[in-house]
């Protein structure tokens, strides 16, 4: 029987024992990470923790509702047989009997046949490359555009170093990219840091960074570890980088590092055509996953929270 469970009501020792021997396992579903990024995270059970599903929570005008938090593509239903439709629409019924305003990511192993009419899912997609092969023969799968930009990058100098400094990565988004795309507030940003010390304090995440030949930072990546699987959480570069091609080495040299091993590279996305070319480049491939929407408000409710997400965004951005 699925049962929904309130998140001091978990047991957190049993839940990251499923997360941990699931074979579609993913960082974001375990509780630490969870704790940061969705405070207040309920879930729904089957079993002695057979099959879980976590479920970020949030409240507004009284209304409690599940939402898809940042730095977490995928979430879904994990554990025991969670690759079966049957299970996964079981999971999801249990999601729209109890929550009236569901926005959710599914993971790319879950699929649904009998909710699919009544809760809208959409088409989600990441690449995946897949680093089992020798690096010699991933390489031959790069773009053309891909070894151009690598051929730059060695003609100007740029070198990598690990174990870099996250701050640096996370300013160099904020003050670029991030200013323009007004999606994090300030404590988004502090919410990734504690995230990305966290994780390497467990061993879980990477840092690596290119500089140029007078050793100033060009770009940065976070790279998620974890069930086979790396993921590529979050990058950060300045306008020089656009002119020595750093990206492009950052990625290659991480290929290089983890060539012939089983191990799959998740670029995380993306819906952008340019960041999606770009993921191309490295002969990664496209993979789906579903993204559910579910409403049955009374009329005009939702817009109300919508308002209120747009109220509490600029709040946050303000203090």
């Amino acid at each position: 029987m699925i049962r929904f469970l309130h998140n001091n009501e978990i047991d957190l020792h049993q839940w990251d024992a499923c997360i941990e021997k699931s074979p579609n396992g993913l960082p974001y579903a375990y509780s630490w990470y969870l704790n940061r990024v969705a405070p207040g995270w309920g879930a729904l059970v089957e079993g002695s923790y057979d099959t879980v599903m976590p479920l970020p929570l949030r409240k507004k005008a009284g209304i409690q509702y599940v939402y898809q938090p940042h730095f977490v593509q995928q979430l879904g239903v994990f554990g025991k047989n969670s690759h079966l439709e049957e299970v996964c629409d079981r999971f999801m019924e249990a999601v729209l009997k109890k929550f009236a305003w569901v926005d959710y990511h599914l993971n790319s192993h879950n699929m649904l046949t009998r909710t699919s009419h009544i809760c809208w899912p959409q088409r989600g997609v990441t690449h995946l490359l897949d680093l089992v092969e020798p690096y010699e023969q991933l390489r031959a799968g790069y773009s053309q555009n891909t070894r151009r930009n690598l051929a730059k990058a060695a003609r100007k100098g740029v070198f990598i170093l690990k174990n870099a400094n996250p701050q640096e990565i996370i300013e160099a988004f904020r003050v670029n990219k991030g200013k323009s795309l007004g999606v994090f507030a300030q404590k988004d940003y502090s919410t990734l840091k504690h995230l990305i010390y966290r994780a390497l304090q467990l061993g879980l995440a990477q840092i690596c960074s290119a500089y140029d030949a007078r050793n100033s930072f060009c770009a940065g990546m976070v790279m998620m570890q974890s069930h086979h699987k790396a993921i590529l959480l979050f990058t950060g570069s300045t306008d020089e980088a656009l002119e020595n091609g750093a990206m492009f080495a950052l990625i290659d040299d991480y290929i290089r590092q983890n060539a012939c091993k089983v191990m799959v590279l998740d670029f995380e996305g993306s819906s952008d055509a340019n960041l999606a070319r770009f993921y191309k480049g490295f002969g990664s491939k496209e993979c789906v996953f579903l993204r559910v929407k579910y409403s049955r408000l009374p009329f005009g409710t939702e817009a109300l929270l919508q308002v209120a997400r747009v109220i509490r965004r600029f709040l946050s951005k303000c203090f």
